[in-house]
């Protein structure tokens, strides 16, 4: 690959508006762009090395865990390509987010996963939008009755 070329492709990752996170067949994160660290506000140090627990609420990790654990035995996601999955996240300063995501397992030639790239946007204030609205016609729907 040409210089410019492998630039590029360094460059679309690291600056693309969306977060884009990898970790290893373990778990352990080892790359973290820099809207990542906007979304999530955690430096790039803080987040290489650390497990993807840094960013999951506690409640879900049990959940998190079994289904990363199935992506990195079978490299397949439960997930069509490029259907967005919404969860809860967690930023450093312990504020709950909402987020929205892709995945992409990543495998060497014979097979095996290396490890899982996600995708991510914070979409907290489209959520709590629409939790409002919906609150908003529960209440109109039980007025109007």
């Amino acid at each position: 690959m040409s210089p410019d070329v492998d630039r590029f492709y360094r460059t679309l990752v690291r600056e693309a508006p969306d977060a884009i996170v990898y970790a290893d067949a373990a778990g352990l994160i080892s790359f973290w762009n820099k809207a990542a660290e906007r979304v999530f506000g955690f430096s790039e140090a803080e987040a290489l090395g650390k497990s993807l627990d840094l960013i999951i609420p506690e409640g879900l990790q049990r959940r998190h865990w079994d289904g990363y654990d199935e992506v990195v035995r079978t490299s397949k996601t439960g997930y069509g390509a490029g259907d967005v999955v919404t969860a809860p996240a967690m930023r450093k300063d312990g504020a709950p987010i909402s987020v929205e995501f892709t995945v992409l397992p990543f495998v060497d030639r014979a097979g095996r996963t290396l490890g899982v790239a996600a995708i991510l946007r914070d979409v907290t204030k489209r959520f709590e939008e629409v939790r409002a609205l919906r609150e908003e016609l529960a209440t109109y729907r039980a007025a109007s009755a």
